[in-house]
């Protein structure tokens, strides 16, 4: 079953580059999806690609495609055994206003990530285990100056190694609560960057959560764990946290679904002494269809970034509302604004930005 989709939309940002002050341009949107998935009465393959490229009338220099895609498979062994892979590519540009951005680019520097995942599941009745092993490398393109030259990022290039292992239980039809240890190892292609640090390190993140499956009502997943990550260079400072994820759908009732997601990353970083930024992010999505061929939507974002060894967090929030309009089942008409905002404790870095934009939507 194959669900295509782009959206076209022209907008205008007050402050696109996420500076105090910034000027505003508007800019274009395009923006394609594909959904694929089996319907075997065995087995599994799916897949989820959305990608986009937004293009501003006044501030080309942060021009920024993006990149998503990811495909799974799930191959039934028995009945109570299953193989299952994910291959994932995300290719994209730091975001503006990042203190790992250096101030002559003429343009964001373009990275990407790609790797993939194999596990396998045995089930012993109500008890699942699920062990895992993954493998990703992250590649940066070399950094264009305004002078006309160019800065090499291969530093930041790295690999990570990783495995997971976990345990859940049904306690309920539809509830499996579980623990899960998960460790990874990263490595640099450089292993001393430019400013002289070896940023090769190892991470130990345990978690518990539970999955929910009600009645189609609320599904999803659900998390929280500690993750710590040790650095190779006695310098740079271990990075420790909270961290929490989750993706859960609770259909309030035929007409509206309440989203609620979740994430946690540590991302490395190129400051001399940091040793990279624990990033934790919160959405929540309210869809409301007022009749079937008008659905509003409001979104809710928080999020935190402690960047250790430099002593600077930030808070970001952004709230927004949507309305779309169906022609018909295949075309709509969309119309969005958006509000973001970060607070530091660092002088001179806060902004705000208004977003607002209208669009077409094409979907089979």
């Amino acid at each position: 079953m194959l669900r295509p989709a782009i959206e076209i939309s022209r907008g205008f940002d007050t402050n696109p580059v996420r500076v105090r002050n910034g000027s505003g341009s508007a800019f274009t949107v395009v923006a394609p999806e594909l959904q694929l998935r089996s319907q075997w009465t065995r087995h599994e393959f799916g897949a989820n690609l959305r990608g986009s490229y937004t293009d501003y009338d006044s501030a080309s220099q942060i021009n920024r495609p993006l990149f998503d895609g990811k495909t799974f498979t799930r191959f039934d062994l028995s009945r109570d055994t299953s193989i299952n892979s994910e291959s994932r590519l995300y290719l994209a540009t730091d975001n503006p206003g990042s203190p790992n951005l250096r101030a002559d680019l003429a343009r964001l520097p373009i990275y990407y990530s790609y790797g993939s995942t194999v596990g396998l599941t045995q089930r012993f009745n109500r008890l699942e285990i699920a062990l895992s092993g993954s493998m990703d490398s992250t590649r940066y393109e070399d950094s264009t100056l305004t002078d006309g030259t160019t800065a090499s990022n291969r530093d930041r290039n790295y690999d990570q190694y990783g495995g997971k292992l976990r345990a859940s239980y049904e306690v309920m039809p539809g509830v499996k609560p579980f623990a899960e240890i998960g460790a990874d190892t990263r490595r640099h292609e450089q292993p001393i960057d430019n400013n002289g640090f070896a940023r090769d390190s190892r991470a130990l993140t345990p978690r518990v959560g539970s999955t929910f499956e009600l009645a189609r009502r609320l599904t999803g997943e659900v998390s929280v764990g500690y993750q710590t990550r040790s650095y190779r260079d006695p310098a740079l400072a271990d990075l420790r946290g909270v961290v929490a994820d989750a993706s859960l759908v609770w259909t309030v009732s035929g007409l509206t679904t309440a989203t609620l997601t979740a994430t946690s990353r540590a991302e490395e970083s190129t400051l001399p002494g940091v040793s990279g930024a624990l990033r934790r992010d919160v959405g929540v999505q309210i869809d409301h269809a007022f009749r079937r061929w008008l659905i509003g939507t409001l979104k809710f974002g928080y999020g935190q970034d402690d960047y250790v060894g430099l002593g600077r967090n930030d808070t970001r929030a952004s709230l927004g509302a949507a309305l779309l309009y169906k022609v018909n089942r295949e075309v709509g008409v969309k119309g969005e604004y958006r509000y973001e905002w970060l607070a530091s404790n660092v002088p001179g870095v806060d902004y705000d930005a208004n977003i607002f934009l209208l669009g077409l939507k094409f979907q089979r």
